[in-house]
Order: structure tokens, then sequence, then C-alpha cells
């Protein structure tokens, strides 16, 4: 059985499986809605009703399917997209339900998939299909004047819209449409030549933005696209734990510190293997292929891709090993410190509405594998270092400090002798009184808030620094910290870990019923049979904690080191 006869059999499972979530109750304003089973309201969001059409359809059009031409599903299609059109506002929009309404973007990752479903209608045999590739093509049309005019508030939301706008453009042919697109594109791609996008998502906006541009490309005529694509995947290559799961450890999206699989690849790396004929693209498919246990969102619904692009279906491509030993640093010829001066005179002073600046961006990263142990050490993220020994984990290692209170992003990371070099400098003053050129002259009221502080002159001026020398020994990793020769900061060693973990050790004391302090000796962290033993604690000050917790606290266990500057610590890491 090929991988295309099992994703059919999986989708007339799914099928059948969101039957019973449908809303049929004809005085709901929810009719023919599906439930989110995260929030108990349907949604007409990709991820919601707009997937389950998705796979329903997959099901319905297709031949191989048990439930091709069914009535039942070709009524529970019916209202669904009556849900839909119900759901889209006058000037064309959704609203997910949850955040961004009246959504562009939320419009724009629906456009992709009803793109592809309508054009599987209107090529499925006999007349079944054609009421509801009608309302499909109203959805559609209802659509066209938030393409042409809608902005986004994310990177990669551009690249949803002009993928959107490019299967609009071949559905429709309205020049406005790719016009509006090439808009976009003239912005220029944000990936830097390792192959990372701004968000850094690897978990979710990856896939998101590499699908996206793969339909821009292939519907516009720019294959020239297909390169950042292309960047991105070999990237992903070396960002693979060995069960499986994608590096989130340093996202700069809602996937940090979550847990993700490879799943959303499957059908970009599918399509690219096929357009390459490149082996290891099939690998990284195939791989991805066994952690699918549902056929993704409408704009990337496995299904829907197999069918949009059936030349996929029957290539099968010869096994291929995956890197499983390797050791690089992504993003050590980006300019970054040049970008961030350019950033500094762009005047926007990093304030923009609704989403992130992405000033890490081009950080360096460095990558190691050697079989089952992971290890990922980061530069301008809230955690350094992060290791995984078979099932044993170290999900991060934060430092806070007193000096500017609170946590140590390190600035850069460099090479040394047997390993790494991350380093931060701290620099923290106080200001004087306003020149008299520019005081308000107003003596009886002069709120804080509207004062001219940028005019206030620096003084006092002091710095601290710090470095992390993180080298590699058989079995095991070195972690010296060290800090200048200023005295009494306070700081704390954070070490995440997983929740199930078992903690053994003579310096062991626990603070509350996740945290605990290291004071001394060795700890021993165990998950079933694998194990990470690491030496030694300290405790030189009392403090529980410096600054506010920068992690989602779900499902971990901290334990924290104190040590007070000057520093000099090493923790010594083995592996068993």
């Amino acid at each position: 059985m090929n991988m295309y006869q099992q994703l059919v059999i999986q989708n007339d499972k799914i099928t059948q499986s969101f039957l019973d979530g449908q809303i049929l109750d004809s005085g709901s304003r929810y009719l023919g809605g599906i439930i989110d089973n995260k929030t108990g309201i349907p949604s007409p969001s990709h991820t919601g009703t707009a997937r389950v059409i998705g796979t329903w359809v997959s099901s319905f059009v297709n031949k191989d399917s048990t439930y091709y031409h069914t009535s039942e599903l070709k009524r529970r299609i019916r209202l669904a997209l009556d849900y839909m059109l119900d759901q889209q506002h006058e000037d064309g929009t959704i609203s997910p339900g949850w955040t961004n309404y009246h959504s562009p973007p939320d419009t724009g990752f629906i456009i992709t998939g009803f793109a592809q479903i309508y054009n599987l209608f209107v090529h499925d045999s006999g007349r079944e299909s054609d009421p509801l590739a009608g309302k499909v093509l109203m959805f559609l049309e209802r659509a066209v004047p938030a393409m042409l005019t809608g902005g986004c508030h994310t990177p990669n939301h551009r690249w949803v819209l002009t993928s959107a706008l490019s299967h609009m453009y071949q559905i429709f042919g309205d020049q406005a449409m790719a016009n509006r697109a090439e808009e976009w594109l003239n912005e220029g791609i944000d990936m830097t030549e390792d192959g990372e996008w701004t968000e850094r998502s690897n978990g979710i906006y990856n896939a998101v933005s590499n699908i996206s541009l793969y339909h821009t490309a292939q519907l516009l005529h720019k294959p020239k696209l297909l390169d950042y694509v292309r960047k991105n995947l070999n990237m992903m290559l070396y960002f693979i734990h060995p069960n499986g799961e994608v590096v989130t450890d340093y996202s700069g999206r809602q996937d940090y510190g979550y847990s993700y699989d490879l799943s959303p690849y499957h059908l970009i790396y599918r399509l690219m293997a096929v357009e390459d004929s490149n082996q290891l693209y099939g690998a990284m498919s195939d791989l991805a292929a066994e952690s699918l246990y549902d056929m993704g969102p409408v704009n990337n619904h496995v299904l829907l891709g197999y069918l949009s692009f059936p030349w996929i279906k029957e290539k099968n491509f010869d096994k291929m090993e995956l890197p499983k030993s390797y050791e690089i640093m992504l993003n050590e010829k980006y300019p970054m410190e040049e970008n961030l001066k350019k950033m500094d005179r762009m005047g926007h002073h990093s304030n923009i509405e609704h989403t992130s600046i992405h000033k890490a961006f081009g950080s360096r990263i460095v990558r190691f594998r050697e079989q089952e142990q992971s290890v990922t050490i980061m530069s301008n993220h809230t955690s350094f270092f992060s290791l995984r020994n078979g099932e044993a984990k170290i999900r991060g290692i934060q430092m806070y400090s007193s000096f500017s209170p609170g946590i140590i992003e390190f600035d850069t990371i460099h090479r040394m002798s047997g390993g790494y070099r991350l380093e931060k400098r701290m620099e923290k003053g106080y200001k004087g009184p306003i020149p008299q050129a520019h005081s308000t002259n107003d003596l009886e009221t002069s709120p804080w808030s509207l004062l001219p502080h940028q005019k206030r002159a620096k003084t006092h001026n002091q710095t601290f620094e710090m470095k992390a020398d993180i080298i590699r020994f058989d079995h095991g990793w070195n972690i010296h910290i060290h800090s200048d020769k200023r005295q009494d900061v306070f700081t704390q060693i954070v070490f995440i870990l997983d929740s199930g973990a078992i903690l053994s050790g003579p310096g062991i004391d626990q603070i509350e019923d996740t945290t605990s302090f290291w004071k001394q000796a060795e700890l021993n962290i165990s998950t079933g049979e694998d194990m990470i033993t690491m030496d030694s604690g300290k405790h030189e000050h009392w403090k529980p904690s410096i600054g506010d917790s920068i992690i989602n606290d779900t499902g971990v266990q901290k334990v924290k080191v104190n040590v007070l500057s000057p520093i000099d610590h090493t923790f010594r890491i083995r592996l068993c």
C-alpha cells in the first residue's frame, strides 16, 4: 500500500469522526459549523470548519474513497459551506473567533484551500458537485475586495495573502489580483541565506510560509521563489530531534516550549521531492508522514494536496538515511549587528502594532546531533542551551541577573577551541536633570510622563559582562559561566526540566511543587532508561527568583542555582 492509499483510508476515518461534531440544530446560529474541541464553539477558520470541509471534500470527490458521492456527505458539506457563507462578513472577511476579527490573512488561509476545493469540484465527474462548487465560488467572489485591499499582521501573513491572490487570479483572471500579490512580493523575502524565516517558528510558521510560497511560485510562474522554499527545507534537515520532533527551543512564536512533529511539512517536502527529484526531500516527507494523525488545516491539507497535484501520488523514492551526526552553526555569516543598526535608523523605534519586530531574526544557532543526543545552543533567546539524551531532557537553561533585573539573553555565539562562547554586555546608568532649554517651564505641575526624558544626560554609567563557554567532551558537555570582576550581582541559573523527570542528589531542596534549589554536589535527571548527570550546584544567596519567569510553565519543573558575582562556575553534564 503506497502513501496515497494510506492517506485515503485515514481521511475516510477522519471524515466519519467529524460528522458527530457538526451542529444540525436549525435554531442555532452555528448551524452547519463543526464544534472546536478546544472551545466548544465552531469557527470558520482554516483550522476549524474550513479544515473539516477540506477533509470531507477530499472524500466526496475521490473515487478511491468509501464516501465518494454519498448523499449524506454531500448534505453535510452543503450545511458546512452555508455556515461559512453565513460567517463571512459583508467585507468578505471572516473572524476566527478567538482573535483577528474581520481578518484578511485568516480569510487568505481559507482561500488557498477553497480554491483547490473549487477546482476539484469543477473537474469532478457528473453533476454531483455543481451546487457545492457554486457555494465555494460565492465565498471566493465575496472575498475579492478584502484580498485586493486587505493587510496583514505578521511576516508569514504576506505569503498567505500572495498565495490567496495567486489562486484567485488563476480562477478569475483579474490582473489586479496578480498586481496586489506583486506588491507584497516587492517587499522581498524575509529569510537568511541559511534558510531561516523571520519568525523562527519551526513548529508552525515555516510550513505556512513554505506551502504559501510554493503556490505563489507555481501560479504566478515565478520559479525563483522556490529557492527560498528549498533553503528552509534544507535547514530543517538539521532541526529534527531523534524522536522526530522539530526543534522549537528558540521559536519566536507560540510553538516555543511545546512539542511539534514534522507532519505539517509532509506535503511541501513531497511536492519539492517530485519537483527536484530529490531523494533527501522524499525521505523527509516519509518521516513527516509517520506523525500524520490528521490532514492539517485547509491551506495545507495533505489529501487535498495529493488530489490537487495528482502527479505526486505514485512517485516513490528510495529509502535514504537522514543526517544523524552533525554539528552546524546557523546564520554564522548573517550581518545581524549591521541590520540592527539599520533598524534603529528606520524610524519605527520597534513600535509596530499587533506584531513583534522579531529582533532575534538572524541570530546564531548551533545544532549538534550524535545519534540519540540532540543539543541546541542559542543566542538572543530566553534560553541558551537545551539537550536531549534519549528520553532525558534539559529543555533549556536560563540566566537571571539583578544588574538589569530579569533574564539574560546572550548577544552572540562565537567559535572557540572545542566549542562555543556566548557573551552578554549589560549597561545601566542614571539620568540627570532635563536641560533648561528643553524644560516645560511649568513648576506648578509637571507629570513625569510628559517630560522629554530623551534629553537627559546619562551619569554614572555601569557595565557588567557575562560569558558562557560551552565545550563538548566524550559523553558530555561543560558549561563554564563566568563574569567580570564586579561584586555582588545576584545571579540565578535555572534548568528547565520535564515535569515527569525524576531528580536525585544530595543537594536538592524543594521550595515549591515544581521548583527546587540545587545547592551542591551532583544532580541526576532520569526519564525512563535514560539519564543526565550534572555537577555541581551552588547556593551563594537566598533569593527565590530574580525577575519573572519567561517560559511556558505547564509540564515543566525548575532547578535553580544561586551564584553571586564575580562568577566562575562550571557545570559538567554527563550523558548516561
